[in-house]
């Protein structure tokens, strides 16, 4: 996104609405910090600048693999999805996706106002590839990487540090690996420079309690429950 320094008026009006704090106040204008933004177009679709001083540029590849990962409006050129788009893990009643030995494994990076890197993201995938992980085929992540290594694709190399809002990496594990898989991740969250949130989905209702225990990871009642739900 640009901000057009002649039509703006210096309101700051917009900087609220960015969220990921790239809009700043410079020689009493609004502007907009390059490499903090994520390309998710908030602040356009806003509409909060009254004289429409907000624009988007052409976006070139790589940098538009920011809207691709950051933009909900933005549709892929391999996947017919939105945004960050994921192969949906809470309707398994209705997909069936998850069998009673595996675990569905999901993990996003980033946050609005935080934000990462296509590079962190890679470090993710190369983890749960020494699983033998099944990546999700309808999610964008899984377009990025060999999903035989979790390595950026050649082509894709070139997109290694630019910064989305985030990114959902989705897959498939054996059981037999969960803990083994867990223990990677915490040494490699170590190296890895954002924040990201680990989901896990058993089909097993009756022992999932006792795995998460191994796991050291308390059970909480007030966890969020999804129903699948479909519609012929």
């Amino acid at each position: 996104m640009l901000i057009d320094r002649e039509k703006c008026i210096g309101c700051m009006k917009c900087i609220p609405f960015c969220p990921m704090e790239a809009i700043v106040a410079e020689n009493k204008k609004a502007s907009v910090n390059s490499d903090r933004c994520t390309e998710c177009g908030v602040c356009l679709r806003a509409k909060v600048c009254v004289k429409e001083a907000i624009f988007q540029d052409k976006l070139e590849w790589p940098r538009a693999i920011r809207a691709q990962f950051s933009n909900v409006l933005f549709v892929h050129k391999d996947i017919p999805i939105e945004g960050r788009g994921t192969e949906e893990m809470k309707t398994n009643d209705v997909t069936g996706r998850f069998k009673e030995d595996e675990v569905g494994i999901g993990i996003e990076l980033g946050r609005p106002g935080v934000g990462a890197h296509i590079d962190d993201v890679e470090k993710i995938t190369m983890d749960l590839a020494k699983f033998g992980a099944r990546f999700a085929e309808d999610n964008p992540t899984t377009h990025l990487v060999d999903v035989s290594t979790g390595k950026l694709a050649d082509e894709m190399e070139i997109t290694r540090w630019e910064f989305v809002t985030s990114a959902i990496v989705e897959c498939i594990i054996k059981k037999e690996d969960l803990k083994d898989m867990m223990d990677l991740l915490k040494e490699t969250a170590k190296d890895i420079d954002t924040v990201f949130s680990l989901d896990l989905i058993f089909k097993d209702t009756k022992n999932y309690k006792e795995i998460l225990n191994d796991l050291n990871i308390e059970v909480r009642p007030n966890a969020k429950i999804n129903v699948g739900m479909a519609m012929a």
